[in-house]
């Protein structure tokens, strides 16, 4: 790695943790103080994302948003090759919604919080009445329109390959009877791949938007057949 570039990758790693606690306590007093609202505050994390990818040296373009009702209600289904996915939907996708994600990442002190007031929904990924009760929950929060991202591969890819899309994932996407939106993300991977602390290099991550997936006709049943649908749209944007 270039002095340049390992120059840039250390000041990510330093700025990160600082800018991300103080990002969340401006959301918390925005919330709390405040009384904003949880659409109001999304300002915050997209700044957050902009600023860690512009000093990371990543630029991001999204194609394909023209496809979509900007005020409609979706699951957007991304791959997953890096960290930086995150950063780039939550700074660029363009469209009012909250994260998908795992119950435990609510219990980090003040950033938890802040996910929890600020509209993110925990999902409970083990099994048991508490997971079914988690995921109905979850489907009921969709289908009263709000808008969420998740990644069904479950995981970030090792090796920069799309790997198979999880059924639970499309359990919720049927429950709520949304469509689900199929979204390639590419460039990522060669800037931060899976098990790196540091940023390799500049690049562009490019967010393609397909053609929304109806899901009202689909059974629970039929969820692997939904997944497999899905994992070959985003495999065509890719």
């Amino acid at each position: 790695m270039r002095p340049l570039q390992l120059c840039r990758a250390a000041l990510v790693l330093v700025v990160v943790p600082p800018l991300t606690l103080l990002i969340s306590i401006a959301a918390l007093v925005h919330l709390m103080v405040f009384r904003g609202s949880s659409t109001t505050v999304q300002a915050l994390p997209r700044a957050w994302a902009k600023i860690i990818l512009g000093i990371a040296g990543v630029t991001v373009r999204v194609e394909g948003a023209e496809k979509l009702n900007p005020r409609g209600t979706y699951i957007f289904a991304a791959n997953h090759q890096s960290q930086l996915d995150i950063l780039a939907l939550q700074g660029w996708l363009g469209f009012d919604f909250r994260w998908l994600a795992k119950k435990e990442l609510f219990q980090v002190p003040v950033w938890g919080a802040a996910m929890r007031r600020s509209g993110s929904i925990p999902v409970n990924r083990g099994q048991g009445r508490a997971a079914l009760r988690s995921l109905d929950e979850a489907a009921q929060r969709i289908a009263d329109g709000t808008s969420v991202a998740i990644f069904p591969e479950g995981t970030r890819t090792p090796d920069g390959r799309l790997q198979p899309f999880k059924g639970g994932a499309m359990v919720l996407a049927i429950k709520s009877g949304v469509p689900v939106v199929p979204v390639g993300i590419a460039g990522t991977f060669q800037v931060l791949p899976k098990g790196s602390l540091l940023v390799r290099r500049t690049g562009e991550a490019i967010i393609r938007l397909g053609e929304p997936i109806q899901t009202a006709g689909f059974s629970v049943k039929q969820k692997q057949e939904l997944a497999e649908r899905l994992q070959g749209e985003v495999a065509r944007l890719l």
